[in-house]
């Protein structure tokens, strides 16, 4: 089981794992942690990584499905506190591109804000950008 401080806020929820390492068996229970946050009004996660050295490749792979299912569910998903070890093995697993990143959790609460604002403008209907007619060239 992996232990994990839990801290709600108005729009989203922070995890941060307290394991210097993220092994393949504790994928599952981050992941369990993680989708529990999507059943609660702040179903917006961050994932504060302050605390993690060294992630497994199942984790890794575990944390790229679980961030698609936030933005399949209309949640972001935002990581941030990410170290230079780790984020060396993440960009040798091609995964930094791929995964929603920040510096710092201040940032990471910016952008779980910004897309709450696109989803919000989106999910209007007197919004339909896929009917405008083609600009003549």
């Amino acid at each position: 089981m992996l232990n994990v401080k839990i801290d709600t806020k108005e729009k989203f929820t922070v995890l941060t794992p307290e394991s210097a390492d993220i092994t393949a068996n504790m994928s599952a229970s981050l992941t369990e942690q993680c989708k529990l946050v999507l059943n609660t009004p702040q179903k917006n996660l961050v994932l504060n990584m302050a605390n993690i050295v060294i992630m497994d490749d199942a984790a890794v792979d575990a944390l790229t499905e679980i961030q698609q299912y936030f933005y399949e569910n209309s949640a972001s998903m935002v990581l941030c506190n990410i170290g230079e070890k780790l984020e060396n093995h993440l960009d040798e697993l091609g995964v930094l591109e791929m995964w929603n990143i920040t510096p710092t959790e201040s940032e990471a609460w910016d952008i779980v804000q910004m897309e709450e604002i696109e989803r919000e403008l989106l999910d209007g209907d007197d919004i339909n950008f896929e009917n405008h007619p083609e600009e003549p060239a």
